[in-house]
């Protein structure tokens, strides 16, 4: 009997054509051919203009709100199984609507599961995601989740950046396990913001836990949405003594004002992934691409070799 390998191809999803380009070139192999039409309504529909019968398919798209972009995901998803696609990988840098990993109060739906289960009936046999929101939303899956940290890419900037008197921090309570694992590669010390919201993306109080004075603070936490956590952290932090407050966060989002609020806060910078891409162009912030991290561990994925060398914290 034959032990070769399936052959491995890779497609991307509307939204997420720059990263997957550059997988793609890491991975060592050509982007795959699909074109999607769109109706005048708006229904569009992803076609694969090649044969990937047999095939292991990495279909690359980060799932961030609104609704277009994990639907475009789905109809893939669907369009491979239903082409005999062996099987089926999908690759999502950002795992959107994960929020709701939980019932806060009453009567709300728990979505993170609910897409969990939605994009393995469309076909996906295996997932590749980086940075959660819950290290709990595996757990959603019956299928093999492979969740990636950018830590890989952010440690070794950190680094290079040479800052004396580091000090980490979480911008709130639920993000200071994130912070304590930078901390610890970094041997340097840790405070915590704590928090108080009035309501979704809006907070009416926030205090420090820790000493920052004299210290060059870095921010960790896993996207940056409205901004409003990070620019108010910074602004506290400031004012409390920190010689400089830069921040690093996975996702950029960066929804609402957020862009205007990272350019006129007391951030020296904003360090993100390109796993969503940006709206625009903004002075303050620094992209460091995770496109090798996701190329080296779709080739273990698809020689069957271990990635665990690939989970830094």
């Amino acid at each position: 009997m034959s032990t070769s390998l399936t052959e491995a191809k890779i497609f991307s999803c509307t939204q997420s054509r720059d990263l997957a380009e550059k997988i793609a070139a890491s991975y060592g192999i050509k982007l795959g051919n699909v074109i999607t039409s769109t109706y005048s309504d708006g229904e569009y529909q992803p076609s694969f203009e090649e044969s990937v019968r047999g095939a292991r398919l990495f279909i690359i798209g980060s799932t961030n709100p609104g609704a277009d972009n994990l639907m475009e995901m789905l109809l893939m998803l669907d369009a491979a199984k239903r082409a005999s696609a062996r099987h089926i990988t999908a690759v999502m840098p950002y795992f959107g609507w994960a929020r709701q990993d939980r019932k806060d109060k009453p009567r709300v739906p728990i979505a993170a599961k609910m897409i969990a289960s939605i994009l393995e009936t469309a076909g996906a046999t295996r997932i590749i995601t980086m940075d959660l929101h819950a290290d709990q939303i595996q757990g959603f899956f019956e299928k093999p989740v492979d969740h990636l940290f950018a830590s890989t890419v952010f440690l070794p900037y950190l680094r290079s950046l040479n800052l004396e008197d580091l000090t980490i921090a979480s911008p709130d309570m639920g993000g200071s396990k994130r912070a304590y694992a930078y901390s610890k590669e970094l041997q340097s010390d840790v405070v915590i913001c704590y928090k108080q919201r009035e309501k979704a993306n809006v907070i009416s109080h926030m205090e420090l836990i820790g000493d920052v004075t004299g210290k060059n603070v870095v921010l960790v936490d896993d996207m940056v949405d409205t901004a409003g956590t990070l620019t108010k952290a910074a602004d506290l932090m400031m004012e409390r003594g920190a010689k400089s407050v830069r921040a690093i966060c996975t996702h950029p989002v960066l929804s609402g004002g957020a862009y205007e609020r990272v350019e006129n806060s007391k951030l020296s910078e904003l360090i993100v992934t390109d796993s969503i891409p940006l709206r625009k162009k903004c002075d303050k912030i620094k992209v460091v691409s995770c496109a090798e991290l996701f190329a080296d561990v779709m080739q273990r994925v698809h020689g069957n070799r271990s990635i665990s060398s690939k989970f830094l914290m």
